[in-house]
């Protein structure tokens, strides 16, 4: 049985990688095998980093808070929901 050992890369690595990778021309798998590095770690610090500033992005958009808000405030509602219709058959059968 093989393990698996992941490699921790300093920060000014996963920033500059990202930036090169962002403004440079060729796809990032090329680059990413220049690196050393897995083509998908690449691209998960591409996406986590801005390229053009090397700095992490500010999080998510409005628009995806405020789907998310939404979305586990949809879940609490739909649960709300189901202990009123248990609520309701229970005493219901009660008479």
């Amino acid at each position: 049985m093989s393990r698996r050992t992941t490699k921790t890369y300093p920060l000014e690595f996963k920033q500059s990688s990202a930036k090169l990778a962002g403004e440079s021309d060729r796809p990032i798998v090329e680059t990413a095998k220049d690196l050393g590095v897995n083509p998908t770690t690449l691209y998960g610090w591409v996406q986590k980093f801005n390229p053009r500033t090397g700095t992490p992005t500010e999080g998510k958009s409005p628009i995806e808070e405020e789907l998310k808000r939404l979305r586990l405030e949809n879940i609490r509602l739909k649960q709300q929901r189901d202990i009123l219709k248990k609520a309701a058959a229970y005493f219901a059968s009660e008479m």
